[in-house]
């Protein structure tokens, strides 16, 4: 089983990608997915495997260079790590790779040095960098028959497939083969835009290994999850990190929100007085391959309209709560009630356990008259205790966790 490195997808894989399958990352222009393949790569290679890179669109030098970019350090697995140079020939420059296309124009130059490799390795991960540039090279009908040359080779020798596809405008019958026929899975990358990309996000298409075996896996339904987008982020270093854009963080006043919100972040910038916020805080979060924006939000009263209007663009909520001042809770169902009227997924956090007069999270749990879905976790925040195990939690509700 190969794991990509990519939040959420090889969950969403039941694991992984199983030997002999093939997957192929479906980019939309103007996105970056390069970084799809590459981070295949490297998780890849850092779980020991053999991988096979297919270097068509720039040439290997460029590719080694691009990983350094995110930090990840191929050096090391240089005995492991093969690449086929599908590019220098069509510059009529020297190559020093093992595995050189002298034709790269030609499919069936192509094909023999792809399936010499596949020949003499053991079962490896073959990604290519650019199956759009072969397409471009060798042409649609031909690229497409070598395509289901190559994965009918890797099911005999369990190699896995991957491929980064960027979606030009080819024929249809060509974009139809690639998106419904000739992979096990697809994973479609996209971007959000108006004019420029402001947003990019990624989900599985589909996948026939867990189609067959979702059900009994997964707690969850397989059609609506696979189908549930990841807004995402590249960085460098890093890689692709799950980005979240709004979290509400809000509750009664002096419930501990700009506590919590400071112990996930020290990146954070409040408009406050007296050392008690008077409108917006915001902070931002890097944990475990998420990268998520915060806005925390007073507790009087008269800023309703601020939750309000925080809720109407927020992705979840967690509603803070003083465990040992009961009082509050009364407004913190209004609260409440607010943020639910928008459909978001929510968790509470129980603060201030430390206090001995602190009811416990059933107790609470009762009080707001809560189901047994709805998550309270107890927290200390000025100690950080609970508070990565409650972002971790409203993620995962945020992002269809199973």
């Amino acid at each position: 089983m190969l794991e990509t490195g990519i939040p959420k997808i090889d969950e969403f894989l039941g694991g992984g990608i199983p030997d002999g399958k093939s997957l192929v990352y479906y980019i939309q222009p103007g996105v970056e997915g390069e970084v799809f393949g590459l981070q295949t790569v490297y998780t890849s290679l850092k779980s020991a495997k053999t991988v096979v890179y297919v270097a068509s669109s720039t040439c290997p030098d460029n590719i080694k260079g691009q990983f350094a970019q995110f930090g990840w350090d191929i050096d090391i697995f240089k005995d492991r790590f093969f690449l086929v140079d599908a590019y220098n020939s069509l510059i009529r420059a020297p190559s020093k790779e093992k595995y050189v296309v002298s034709n790269p124009e030609n499919i069936e130059d192509l094909s023999k040095i792809i399936i010499d490799a596949m020949k003499e390795l053991p079962p490896s991960t073959i990604v290519f960098g650019s199956l759009s540039t072969i397409l471009d090279l060798c042409g649609e009908k031909e690229t497409i028959e070598a395509i289901r040359n190559w994965n009918k080779y890797a099911i005999l020798h369990d190699h896995t497939m991957i491929y980064n596809f960027t979606v030009w405008p080819y024929s249809q019958e060509t974009l139809d083969s690639i998106k419904k026929e000739l992979f096990n899975a697809v994973i479609a990358v996209g971007g959000i835009a108006d004019r420029v990309i402001f947003g990019q996000y990624y989900w599985i298409l589909r996948s026939d290994w867990i189609k067959e075996s979702r059900k009994s896996m997964l707690k969850s339904d397989w059609t609506k999850e696979s189908r549930k987008s990841m807004l995402f982020r590249v960085s460098r270093p890093g890689g692709i990190t799950l980005f979240i854009p709004k979290i509400l963080i809000t509750g009664a006043f002096f419930a501990g929100k700009s506590t919590f919100l400071h112990a996930l972040s020290t990146q954070s910038v409040s408009v406050d007085r007296i050392g008690t916020t008077i409108a917006i805080e915001r902070c931002h979060v890097e944990y475990k391959g998420f990268s998520a924006d915060l806005f925390g939000t007073s507790g009087q009263e008269r800023f309703t309209p601020i939750i309000k209007l925080l809720s109407g663009e927020s992705m979840g909520v967690f509603l803070i709560l003083d465990s040992s001042n009961p009082q509050d809770f009364i407004h913190a169902k209004e609260i409440l009630q607010i943020t639910k009227s928008y459909g978001l997924p929510y968790i509470v956090i129980a603060n201030k356990q430390d206090l001995q007069e602190a009811l416990t999270p059933e107790e609470i749990r009762k009080h707001l008259g809560l189901g047994k879905d709805i998550p309270v976790i107890p927290a200390v925040a000025k100690d950080k205790i609970g508070i990565f195990e409650a972002f971790e939690i409203l993620i995962d509700k945020i992002t269809g966790g199973i």
